[in-house]
């Protein structure tokens, strides 16, 4: 008897203590909160927050992207994923909020005909595309005796690539005040893969397709096309190289790697200066083993995946040349950062022209081109069509401005939609060669500039702003960076190397309208023949 009574005096010790736990853990902390809520006068602009503070882990886990930056909301009180800083002291945020930003875009849009794509057209075309790759993959499986019980993909006219496709239109790739854009990003960053194949450039190397396209295909640089869940793709490209390597002296521009990194970061840049002529990109840590093998349908990618002797999963390029396993990108073990470009609508839907351009680069180890010889070649260039009366000329000279703010040498070409006709913005694809050496500048990317000495107001309303304190190109960029889930994107000297040339650009100017006045220097509309002769202007570096 003794003993029973001890162990239902135990018994009751216990349950007393979980009792006094479960009060202490559970219940009066819920009452706390709800005396705060009470004591808190109507309106308090903390209680919308209380449950999504820094250093609230389990907010900050529930959702890795509900914090990604809606830059069509800034000023508005959107906190960027970064975390720390309030409305105030976001000069992203007061960028955005700018009245240089929120200026209607000129001419302003007439109606369905400024649009990219008619929507019923692109809808019904995305539906076949959608209906045959179901058939496809359901003869594949069967070929393959394999069994799933996926349904057959459906296309949802809200899915963001659809919504991006649709927005596009004759001023730039997405308007500012578009969604779309952010909740894109957020798709590409978490939405799994379906499939994985070569990019078209890889398949005109081995002669899988008729690619007339392909400007200059390479089998060095890798890249694949992904095939996300929701029927969206992306290019894919892997790192190959670490933040704080630059490149060698020693490297010709046509051999150097392509970094993912700039990918992502020279779209962050063209949102900043309002371009808006770079596809969304975005940073993602991808499962090579689950997301591009075994989704994989292509077998000479798959052939060419291996495993290392550190036991990394890796795989390389097929091609003609220079396809060696020391070329090979590897996981760690199976995760692999790269950029992740969000493709643009079909050709077939939306033709674009590929043009050389006038300031393209000699592709070999001797020679030079004649822009490189002649510091009077612009006005060579403005008697041709269509440079002689369009925007073009303007186009090409801000596409400079942002290569040169990037670094990159690679523009041989750019492409435009065909609808928009000769004035319609040219798209600032393929930057990952950019962003390679923070400590030297290349002046001679800036030779649009310089020798036509042509800007548009706005682009220099822009970039003038940005070399302002309180919205200091580098502190923007650094901000804006932070949103992406590979952060830190870019080095500290290369956002340094972003203000100084910044300053180059603004000098150049500043020497052009000194030798031919303001009028004849900056545009308000096209590059028509009051355009200066061209001079070189005395560039600072």
């Amino acid at each position: 008897m003794p003993g029973l009574r001890r162990d239902r005096l135990l018994t009751l010790l216990l349950l007393g203590a979980l009792l006094s736990a479960d009060l202490y853990f559970h219940l009066w902390p819920q009452v706390q909160r709800q005396l705060r809520s009470r004591d808190r006068p109507p309106g308090c602009p903390c209680a919308g927050r209380a449950s999504s503070q820094p250093g609230d882990p389990a907010a900050a886990s529930s959702d890795p992207g509900a914090g990604a930056h809606n830059f069509s909301q800034a000023g508005r009180g959107a906190e960027p994923e970064g975390g720390g800083r309030g409305v105030s002291d976001s000069k992203l945020q007061a960028l955005f909020a700018h009245p240089l930003y929120n200026v209607p875009d000129e001419p302003p849009l007439q109606g369905p005909e400024d649009a990219l794509l008619a929507s019923q057209e692109a809808l019904r075309y995305y539906r076949r595309k959608v209906a045959r790759w179901n058939r496809r993959h359901k003869m594949y499986k069967e070929q393959m005796n394999l069994t799933s019980l996926d349904p057959p993909l459906q296309l949802r006219l809200e899915a963001s690539w659809v919504q991006f496709h649709l927005g596009i239109n004759s001023h730039g790739l997405y308007s500012p005040s578009s969604p779309a854009v952010s909740k894109l990003l957020h798709d590409m960053r978490h939405f799994p893969t379906i499939s994985a194949d070569y990019s078209q450039d890889e398949k005109a190397l081995l002669g899988a397709c008729d690619c007339t396209q392909i400007v200059k295909p390479s089998g060095v640089h890798l890249k694949l096309v992904l095939r996300f869940s929701d029927f969206g793709k992306a290019m894919f490209k892997p790192m190959r190289q670490q933040r704080d390597e630059e490149t060698p002296e020693d490297f010709f521009y046509f051999i150097d790697f392509q970094r993912h990194n700039a990918e992502i970061a020279a779209f962050h840049l063209d949102r900043i200066l309002d371009f808006r002529r770079v596809p969304p990109t975005v940073g993602r840590l991808v499962n090579v083993t689950k997301e591009i093998l075994e989704v994989t349908k292509n077998e000479i990618l798959q052939s060419v995946f291996f495993v290392s002797p550190a036991s990394n999963v890796c795989f390389f390029a097929k091609c003609p040349y220079m396809c060696k396993t020391e070329y090979a990108v590897c996981g760690n073990p199976h995760l692999l950062e790269g950029s992740l470009s969000a493709f643009l609508p079909s050709l077939n839907l939306a033709p674009r022209l590929s043009v050389p351009n006038p300031w393209i680069r000699s592709y070999s180890l001797e020679g030079k081109e004649e822009w490189e010889l002649n510091p009077r070649y612009c006005d060579t260039v403005k008697q041709i069509y269509p440079y002689n009366s369009s925007n073009r000329l303007l186009n090409i000279i801000d596409m400079a401005i942002f290569d040169f703010l990037i670094g990159n040498m690679d523009r041989h070409h750019y492409e435009m939609f065909t609808k928009f006709g000769d004035d319609g913005f040219l798209i600032h694809l393929d930057n990952a060669r950019g962003f390679g050496r923070h400590s030297h500048d290349e002046l001679s990317i800036l030779s649009p500039l310089s020798q036509c000495c042509m800007i548009k107001r706005k682009t220099l309303e822009h970039l003038q702003l940005l070399a302002q304190a309180d919205y200091r190109l580098s502190d923007v960029m650094r901000e804006s960076l932070l949103e992406d889930q590979l952060a830190p994107i870019l080095t500290e000297p290369h956002l340094l190397a972003l203000d100084r040339r910044l300053q180059t650009i603004l000098k150049t100017v500043e020497a052009c309208v000194e030798a031919h006045g303001e009028q004849n220097v900056i545009a308000d509309g096209t590059a028509e023949q009051s355009a200066p002769d061209s001079g070189q202007a005395n560039l600072t570096s």
